[in-house]
Parts: C-alpha cells; sequence; structure tokens
C-alpha cells in the first residue's frame, strides 16, 4: 500500500515534477516487456542541483529512486517495483557541454541521445565508438548504466572504454567526481568504473566526460551469406584468430532476416542460413589487404559475399541490422531476449545448441548481434498469455545460461542484470563475490532506495 504524500504541487523547489496517472503510466515500463506498478511521482530535473534537490526530498519522504533515461533497458533496470518511487527522468538534461578537440573528448549531460552526439562530433572529424543498435534512442547515461557496447565493440571497446569522468550525486544527496581528463590515472582506487554498468544502483549520473577518436581514412562494409549457420560461426573464428581485427562482424541468422524482410524489405537473401555484416574500417591500404584475406576465409566456407558500395547501401544493412528487435515482434507477441557471450572459438558451439534447443522445443530462436566478440542476442520467441508456452520459454532461457556458462561465457554482455537476469546471477558469480558486491551497494546507498530491487533482486 502506498503511502500519501503532499505531492499537489507540480514543483519541488522550481523542479518540474508530476503525479497524475497520464504522466505516470508512461514510466513503470520498458523494453524489456515488464512492466511494474505506477511511482508516486515523476521529476525531469535541468541541471545537478535539481538532481541533489530531488534526491534529498526523497529521503525526507521515505521514496525509492530511479534514474531513467529512454527506458531502452531490455531487463527490466528502468522500472519501478514499488508504488513509493520517484522517477527521474534526465530526457530535459541531454546538452552537449564540450567538444575538446586538442584532447580528443566531450562532456555531455545523461540524457543527450547517443546518435546526436555521434552526428555533432562527426562534423568536428572525430568519433565516438559505441553504438548500440538503439542508438537514435537511448540515452548515453543508459548506456554508461549497463556499460552498453555495440558493433564496432570488436575493434573498440564498450563504453567503459571511453568514460573518462563522471560527476555523480549518490542517494544522499552529496555529489562525487571520480575519473579525470586524462587517460592515464593511478592513484587510488578505480571508483570510476565501479559506477560504469552498476544499472543506476549506485549513484545518479549528471555529468560524463568521454574519449573521442579521430574519424577513420575510409571503411568498406560487405554482406557475406551462407548456407550453413555453423559455417557462419567458424567464418568468424577464423577471421579473429588470423590476426584480423574488422570494425564489426554482425551476425543475423535465418529467423531474423526473415523478420526484417516482412517489416522492412530491404532485399536481403532468404534462401539462406545466415549472414554476416563485416566491416573493415583504416587506412585504405589496410584495408585492402584485411579484405582480401577475409574474403578468402570466408570462400572457404562456401559464402557468397557482396560489397555494399556507396553509402546509402551501407546504410541500408545497418538499418535492416537494427531493425531487427522490433521486427521479431511480427512472430510472436512475447521476445524473451538474452545477450550472452562466449569465446569466439565457441560460436559455431554455442550457435549448433541454440539451434537444437529450438528443434527439441519446437519454440522459435531468432539469434543474431556481435558474432566478433562473441556477443548474441538470442530471442526465444513465445506467447506470454499462453502459459505453457511461456514457461517453456523461461526454461529454455536457463539452459541457455548453462551452455553459456559451461562454454566459459557469461549471460550478459552489454544489457545487465536487470530484474529479467537476477534469478540467474549466482549461476555465474559465487557467493563471496556476490557478497563484496552487495557490501558495496550498502556502503553507497545504506537506505538502499536507488533502483530498489535491481541486480540482486532475487539473491
Amino acid at each position: 500500500m502506498a503511502k500519501s504524500y503532499n505531492l499537489n504541487k507540480k514543483k519541488i523547489s522550481g523542479i518540474e515534477i508530476s503525479y497524475e496517472k497520464e504522466d505516470l503510466i508512461c514510466y513503470c515500463y520498458d523494453s524489456s516487456g515488464q512492466e511494474g506498478p505506477l511511482p508516486l511521482a515523476v521529476a525531469w530535473p535541468k541541471n545537478t542541483s535539481e538532481v541533489v534537490n530531488l534526491v534529498k526530498y526523497a529521503n525526507d519522504n521515505d521514496l525509492f529512486i530511479i534514474p531513467r533515461g529512454s527506458g531502452t533497458s531490455t531487463t527490466g533496470a528502468s522500472i519501478p517495483l514499488d508504488n513509493n518511487t520517484l522517477v527521474i527522468s534526465f530526457e530535459k538534461m541531454k546538452k552537449l557541454l564540450e567538444i575538446d578537440t586538442a584532447n580528443l573528448n566531450a562532456v555531455v549531460e545523461p540524457g543527450i541521445i547517443n546518435g546526436r552526439l555521434q552526428r555533432e562530433v562527426r562534423s568536428f572529424g572525430l568519433f565516438y565508438p559505441p553504438d548500440p543498435a538503439s542508438l537514435d534512442i537511448c540515452t548515453i547515461g543508459g548506456n554508461v548504466a549497463t556499460n552498453a557496447g555495440g558493433p564496432k565493440g570488436l575493434k573498440y571497446g564498450v563504453t567503459r572504454d571511453y568514460v573518462m569522468e563522471i560527476e555523480a550525486v549518490l542517494p544522499d544527496g552529496s555529489i562525487i567526481k571520480v575519473g579525470g581528463k586524462t587517460y592515464k590515472r593511478a592513484v587510488g582506487y578505480d571508483l570510476k568504473n565501479l559506477f560504469i554498468g552498476s544499472e543506476g544502483t549506485l549513484g545518479i549520473f549528471t555529468k560524463l566526460r568521454l574519449k573521442l577518436l579521430p574519424l577513420p581514412e575510409e571503411s568498406l562494409t560487405f554482406l557475406v551469406s551462407f548456407k550453413n549457420l555453423q559455417a557462419s560461426g567458424k567464418a568468424v573464428s577464423k577471421i579473429i584468430s588470423s590476426s584480423i581485427i574488422p570494425s564489426a562482424i554482425e551476425l543475423i541468422d535465418k529467423a531474423s532476416i526473415e523478420a526484417v524482410e516482412n517489416y522492412k524489405p530491404i532485399g536481403l537473401p532468404i534462401d539462406v542460413e545466415a549472414l554476416l555484416i563485416i566491416e573493415l574500417d583504416g587506412s585504405p591500404d589496410t584495408i585492402k589487404t584485411d579484405a582480401e584475406k577475409v574474403l578468402s576465409i570466408c570462400n572457404s566456407y562456401g559464402a557468397d559475399i557482396s560489397l555494399a558500395d556507396d553509402p546509402l547501401a551501407k546504410d541500408k544493412l545497418w538499418e535492416a541490422r537494427r531493425a531487427i528487435s522490433p521486427a521479431l515482434y511480427n512472430i510472436k507477441p512475447t521476445k524473451i531476449s538474452e545477450d550472452i557471450v562466449v569465446p569466439r572459438s565457441k560460436i559455431p558451439e554455442m550457435l549448433t545448441e541454440l539451434k537444437s534447443l529450438s528443434e527439441l522445443s519446437g519454440i522459435q530462436i531468432a539469434s543474431f548481434g556481435h558474432a566478433g566478440d562473441g556477443n548474441i542476442h538470442v530471442n526465444i520467441l513465445v506467447d506470454k498469455e499462453n502459459q505453457e508456452e511461456y514457461l517453456s520459454g523461461l526454461n529454455i532461457a536457463k539452459k541457455v545460461f548453462e551452455t553459456t556458462l559451461k562454454l566459459g561465457g557469461s549471460i550478459s554482455g552489454e544489457h545487465g542484470i536487470g530484474i529479467t537476469k537476477a534469478q540467474y546471477l549466482n549461476l555465474e558469480i559465487k557467493e563471496r563475490e556476490l557478497t563484496i558486491m552487495k557490501d558495496i551497494k550498502r556502503l553507497y546507498d545504506p537506505k538502499e532506495i536507488l533502483n530498489k530491487g535491481k541486480i540482486f533482486n532475487f539473491i
């Protein structure tokens, strides 16, 4: 039962806040398909001091707090689990505060959209590599909270590799700054990296300094088709073991291909079991040499290869890749989405296991993702209203995790834990390590008001 608070004002210390049901409904779900209870209020701060005032207000009134970006979480990390919750939305803290071209970094507010940042720095001849599929709607704050990756993670790394400095408001309303303006730091514990991937459970980001790179001179993008799914996995493993690091190697299986072509057709071949989108970037001479090696390897596994030879063709391929997730909802209304990671050499084995699980259960599994770094997005397609089918889907998810760990992998590469994976956390992390993590959480947040119930909810 929610407590009754006096929220009959639209403002708290001049901050925009709403307790209207029409507003609150928008903040009780996210891209996970999970839905929580209505929060008590939602606020839209415009600067750090307003975030501090909101946190102090929540403390004074025994409210839980959820920091929220665009709600693109696939694990339920941004939904309330209790009515006595204040959602702090960063939709209005979206400024690009600084681009330091001399030192190759930028300072942003957490609500800035990833794609917008990329476009802004590109005009300076610079490059921000982390590029989640949802880049046109996801926020940088959310990316940092989950340590998001993307296709270019293979060559350039993930969000963690580009965060230089964090300003955050702690659960008691105090402000902390960790990291700094220099790339190298060896002073004390690395608190900055503790915040990255913490899913809003330790502090609320208000400013972020991000590393930038010079734009690559040139890039080539190939669409590679395979009649055999396992052959595509073997080709990926062979490319990487041949000391070639493309900027991206994306896998799209047959179910995903058909879903995209039915949803937003661009002419992908549908008579194949798998596609790879392979992108190479760098100097023209290096790209040419690497391209010859990559094409030779793919040919040895019976692939058909085509070059996306102009910017429009490249954009269409990446548009198709980013359309997979929404397209899958046309197959089944419920998508149990997991983002497992296995060692690259184990990709063929993992793909074989996924195919076997689908055939044995009769439940369709669509797989796609960042094959170059072993990060496969496994989508188990069911109808949540069919209880038997849904429970079978959840059972498959557990088997997928067990196989992943047996192969030396991890149950999450870039989506985090949230609530949907919390019950599986102890499959990967042992008791002592979990205890240390919980102790850290209690140290930062002794009242446990920040993003209540996330990560450790079921442990």
